[in-house]
């Protein structure tokens, strides 16, 4: 089965591709400008590695829960994508990505710790399935 993770942000969506269980390897972030073009690119994203299931990072159990899951539920409407949707908790995933940018020069918000947080939330649910 071919997934990939989403960490749905505001700003950026990080996402991260796997076809066997034991390697996940972060994809180029999504920059989000607007819902329709974030969409658009999530969902190419899908089609061009013929995504069997995607896995979302949600916040499980923290007072924003509800309100996460009803903006992604939008979201993924929005891609239409067909297949599988899996949550996953994604609580602290950002701060281990964030942990793991620590030897770089110069921290930029350009998507790649939102696409490694992605590759953790991941990971996660593939060690757990």
């Amino acid at each position: 089965m071919k997934y990939i993770a989403i960490d749905l942000g505001l700003k950026r969506i990080g996402l991260a591709y796997s076809a066997h269980k034991d390697i996940v390897t972060p994809l180029p972030a999504v920059i989000r400008k607007n819902r329709d073009q974030a969409s658009l690119e999530v969902k190419k994203a899908l089609d061009f590695w013929e995504i069997d299931a995607v896995v979302i990072g949600v916040p499980l159990g923290g007072s924003s829960e509800d309100e996460m899951r009803r903006r992604i539920t939008h979201f993924m409407n929005l891609v239409n994508f067909k297949g599988e949707i899996f949550y996953q908790d994604e609580s602290h995933s950002s701060l281990e990505a964030e942990n793991m940018m620590k030897g770089e020069i110069k921290y930029i918000r350009d998507g790649r710790v939102d696409s490694l947080s992605a590759m953790i939330i991941l990971q996660r649910y593939l060690r757990s399935h």
